[in-house]
């Protein structure tokens, strides 16, 4: 009975929070749209850099993913294991990089601490790239980026767009979409 009570109660958080999150107002950027190109300031390891989504389309497919806020429990799972199958990525030629609208000023230590210095963080100030992909929500009065990954080619065409607040699938979906983009460009 305890534990069928201590369930219910994780459900009823669960809903609690769904509903304190409003849902966004559009969809993300969907599959075939071009992607905005965007430099935004983060960090890789705890060392401050600039990203540009430009420069490392040069390199091959990028690996966006939006998150809500450094630190968060959600976030907090989606970064280790974004970060466990970065070196996976990197070997198909894949770079990625994590943008959040919250908690700008922690990025710095969210790469170091939860991002295992493995792929890089970018502040969002304001949301603002995370409205440009259509992916923001509010959350407490304030806006921020919807969970959502998406795969660019190199041309800057989405070839992922996957929004859902349960960070677990976000990973397998990514790795996914850049097999298929190698498949289909490196025979």
């Amino acid at each position: 009975m305890k534990t069928l009570k201590t369930q219910l109660g994780r459900l009823a958080a669960i809903a609690a929070l769904s509903m304190a999150m409003t849902a966004p107002s559009w969809a993300a950027l969907p599959v075939g749209a071009q992607a905005p190109d965007f430099k935004l300031q983060g960090a890789l390891g705890g060392k401050a850099l600039t990203f540009s989504l430009q420069d490392a389309l040069k390199k091959g497919p990028v690996v966006l993913y939006f998150f809500p806020a450094a630190f968060s429990a959600g976030c907090t799972i989606e970064a280790h294991d974004f970060a466990e199958a970065t070196d996976g990525f990197n070997k198909l030629g894949a770079t990625v990089v994590g943008v959040t609208a919250g908690n700008v000023e922690q990025v710095s230590d969210f790469s170091k601490l939860e991002c295992r210095d493995k792929f890089t963080v970018a502040a969002d100030p304001g949301a603002k790239i995370a409205t440009e992909y259509k992916n923001t929500m509010v959350h407490d009065g304030k806006t921020l980026s919807d969970r959502t990954s998406y795969v660019i080619a190199p041309d800057g065409k989405i070839l992922l767009s996957y929004t859902d607040r349960n960070p677990e699938v976000h990973i397998q979906k990514a790795m996914d979409a850049v097999k298929q983009y190698r498949a289909e460009h490196h025979s």
